[in-house]
């Protein structure tokens, strides 16, 4: 035991190991979301992965949510429409868009969220953006529009996109949103704001779930549909979270935000070794104009 104490307060010292494995867990998830079709339906994975964090996470930080309650409570819309939108909303489509479309897909297009971040502070908080700010916007616009339509011109001339692309990029918006709302999120500490995330993206899980259900879609877990779960729990929601977190204390929070590029990287890498998915010429060019349009819009 005091071994594995010595690791993980180790571990807590290391911001790029912390970061760079939040990004490793944050690609897996798409990998899970693929893994899941047949063996577990979407809203029930989103609602019992937040069932498995709030079991966790509310017994830990109980009396740091009795001390710091009205701290929340004074914000309590803003907590609500960062956990509907930024967890609940963005899962739930996450998911219902890995039955239609390729967990290289999902990763590259998470790739644009940070220039979505960049729009978002442009048009709501009137920040003044630069001309190479523009560019890189472009280019990573770009090179979702390539990934979107399978770099082919019928495509994108007839508009016919995979329906799971859509909801993707639908789920990308929502979850800017999420980021953009954290200017201005409760001064309470990270592990309760998060815990009372979870718990609002539990509770705002149920009404999608009970509509999964009255329309005869929803699927409980298989035996292998209990192993992504546990997955899609522990990793993604809960030590990334944590992870994320810590990173964000050593190194402050745009130092850490950068490590967020990695997630296609990693995503697509683990979409090809584990799930076989064919990577083809205009993914490999999609990737690279959205992680360069990154990297140019970041260079201020």
């Amino acid at each position: 035991m005091k071994i594995l104490h010595s690791l993980w307060v180790g571990l807590f010292g290391q911001a790029y190991l912390l970061l760079s494995l939040t990004a490793l867990f944050w690609g897996g998830n798409a990998i899970a979301g693929r893994l899941a079709v047949g063996e577990i339906s979407p809203m029930v994975l989103t609602a019992l992965r937040w069932v498995v964090v709030v079991i966790v996470m509310v017994p830990l930080t109980a009396r740091s949510l009795s001390v710091e309650w009205h701290v929340l409570r004074e914000r309590w819309l803003t907590l609500v429409l960062m956990g509907v939108f930024g967890f609940t909303a963005f899962n739930g489509l996450f998911y219902v868009a890995a039955h239609h479309t390729s967990a290289v897909n999902l990763t590259i297009f998470q790739g644009a969220i940070p220039v979505l971040v960049l729009l978002g502070t442009v048009l709501f908080f009137r920040t003044r953006i630069l001309p190479l700010q523009i560019l890189g916007m472009t280019v990573t616009i770009a090179g979702v529009v390539l990934v979107s339509v399978k770099g082919s011109l019928e495509i994108l001339k007839t508009l016919a996109l995979n329906i799971g692309d859509v909801w993707m990029l639908i789920a990308c918006v929502f979850y800017a949103g999420y980021t953009l709302a954290l200017r201005h999120r409760p001064a309470a500490s990270g592990l309760v704001f998060f815990t009372s995330l979870a718990v609002i993206a539990f509770l705002s899980s149920l009404p999608p779930l009970a509509f999964e259900m009255a329309n005869g879609t929803a699927q409980w877990p298989t035996l292998k549909g209990w192993i992504v779960l546990l997955y899609v729990a522990l990793l993604p929601s809960l030590l990334s979270q944590i992870f994320f977190i810590r990173g964000v204390e050593l190194i402050g929070p745009a130092r850490a935000g950068l490590f967020v590029n990695l997630v296609p990287v990693f995503g697509a890498l683990l979409a090809v070794v584990l799930l076989g998915e064919p990577f083809a010429t205009y993914h490999a060019l999609g990737l690279a104009l959205v992680l360069g349009g990154i990297w140019l819009a970041e260079r201020k």
